[in-house]
């Protein structure tokens, strides 16, 4: 996917805010709008989306630190991605949002278990340690779960914005 100098720099923009959207939530833990940007920079720019996606990874890794926590983003958010390229692009209006709403949602609860088999590797964990791993998590997957479900209110709203400045840009170059 060869790209122009105006989608690299929208990218790193779009990247660039999810960092700092998680910054700026920090206080609040596992209540992010990484989900929601996931899901609407997917929507809108489909497999170019994996650009500021990725962008926030390593820019999260470069800006605090590259250690064992880190590594499995680089399959979460492909996750979330993957769950939203599966679903029919030209959704009715009217469930579209739900629909959102609640695989971001879903992202959030299983969030945990989709981690615990890297850290069972990292750490040497068997299948029960693993299965501890993620029982003991299991309150901070239902706090993410549930504020990704009400954070996924903002998806249409970013969808459409946007969608509107990727209009604004391509009717400046006619």
């Amino acid at each position: 996917m060869k790209l122009t100098l105006r989608e690299l720099t929208t990218f790193a923009l779009l990247g660039s805010l999810m960092y700092v959207s998680k910054i700026a939530l920090e206080w609040a833990p596992n209540i992010h709008l990484l989900g929601v940007f996931t899901i609407a920079f997917t929507i809108v720019y489909r497999k170019k989306a994996l650009y500021p996606i990725y962008t926030y990874v390593l820019l999260n890794g470069l800006l605090t630190g590259f250690s064992t926590w880190w590594y499995p983003y680089l399959y979460l958010w492909l996750i979330l991605w993957a769950a939203v390229m599966l679903l029919p692009k030209n959704m009715p209006a009217k469930i579209a949002p739900l629909v959102y709403m609640l695989v971001c949602s879903a992202h959030g609860f299983l969030y945990g278990t989709l981690y615990a088999p890297f850290q069972a590797i990292v750490f040497g964990l068997n299948l029960e340690g693993m299965l501890s791993w993620i029982i003991a998590g299991l309150p901070f997957d239902v706090v993410h779960g549930v504020s990704n479900f009400f954070c996924g209110i903002l998806i249409m709203p970013i969808v459409h914005i946007l969608r509107v400045a990727e209009k604004g840009v391509s009717g400046e170059n006619s």
